[in-house]
């Protein structure tokens, strides 16, 4: 079979599939894959892996899901350039947010970066999205295998069916012997991705955040950061109706801007859904009711019922130029007469 995929070189394996995912779809025909017709991709890119599966077999549906917008939005492109219908793809902190269990396969390329404890929770957490007779298949870099092996063989019912490794990466092929009732355990709420508690002060701002793995400034604040509080301190001491906060990270900023002016209305909008929720969490954590916080998971500036009065905006590297004026001028449509936008970046 022959797929087209439309890629962005911010996305893991711009260039090629990776030797991973080309790994992982060599051994599947190990398993039934004639009676698999349930798929479920974790952390699933532009598709590779399970726009893959469905394009073997059309009777096949398929739920993609990940945690980056840029992803979900490129998957949703592929499937359609290759004319697969049958699928549903959106954005998930690992199986957060998947509503829907029964499946016959569960396929992921671990992400080798995202933290022990999430590793070990993506390949635990398989047991209660499988029917009795599913498999999941992953594969993993090379470290990480004895923290893969170790986690399975904690858990006494898991049946590992196959693994094999090259000199880069491992795939294991695992089921579960025994039935189960027991609930999906939430990563993000779980504390998972927490790491560290990190008390704020810069001039008159003194506040607490809880940081996360896999996001920057986790142990100290970056410039672009300690500009936009600058900018914040020299703002009168006034309410806002609306604060709109564009790549939150961490919630530093957000948290210094509803802790001094007090917006109604707290916008966010990133890319990565763990921005989003770790933001969200701190700003609840330091006294923000949780009405007053609305997300927005997407690549775009979402509509908005009531225009911003203040946009902050520390614009990232990796967008580049052309992403950074394109964004400045939807936010131009966006503001309340007299609305402000403070920007950060490097030169």
């Amino acid at each position: 079979k022959t797929l087209q995929f439309h890629v962005s070189q911010e996305l893991f394996s711009s260039h090629e599939v990776d030797a991973g995912t080309r790994f992982l779809l060599r051994t599947l025909d190990r398993l039934p894959m004639a009676d698999v017709r349930r798929v479920l991709d974790v952390g699933c890119g532009y598709g590779p892996l399970g726009l893959t599966l469905l394009k073997l077999d059309k009777r096949r549906s398929a739920h993609l899901v990940d945690r980056d917008a840029l992803a979900v939005e490129f998957a949703q492109q592929n499937a359609a350039l290759n004319n697969l219908h049958n699928v549903s793809i959106y954005g998930s902190l690992g199986y957060d947010a998947v509503t829907e269990g029964d499946f016959d396969l569960i396929v992921s390329n671990v992400p080798g970066k995202a933290g022990e404890e999430v590793i070990a929770h993506l390949v635990r957490g398989a047991r209660p999205f499988l029917n009795p007779t599913g498999h999941a298949a992953i594969v993993v870099v090379t470290p990480l295998v004895p923290l893969v092996e170790q986690t399975l063989a904690e858990m006494a019912d898991c049946a590992i069916t196959f693994k094999q490794a090259t000199a880069n990466h491992t795939v294991f092929h695992y089921h579960f012997t025994a039935p189960t009732d027991d609930a999906p355990q939430p990563a993000f709420t779980s504390g998972l991705f927490w790491r560290d508690q990190v008390a704020v002060e810069y001039k008159k701002l003194k506040f607490g955040v809880q940081t996360a793995v896999g996001l920057p400034e986790f142990d100290s604040l970056s410039f672009s950061t300690r500009l936009l509080f600058n900018l914040l301190n020299d703002l009168p001491d006034q309410p806002i109706e609306h604060l709109l906060v564009v790549n939150p990270g961490q919630g530093h900023t957000a948290v210094a801007a509803w802790l001094s002016l007090h917006p109604q209305q707290i916008t966010l909008v990133d890319r990565d859904l763990l921005a989003l929720q770790t933001t969200a969490f701190n700003l609840q954590q330091n006294g923000c009711p949780t009405d007053h916080i609305h997300s927005f998971h997407q690549i775009d500036l979402p509509a908005m019922a009531a225009p911003a009065n203040l946009v902050l905006y520390p614009l990232q590297d990796s967008e580049g130029p052309k992403l950074a004026a394109a964004r400045l001028n939807l936010l131009a449509a966006r503001l309340a007469p007299q609305a402000q936008v403070l920007i950060a970046a490097n030169s």
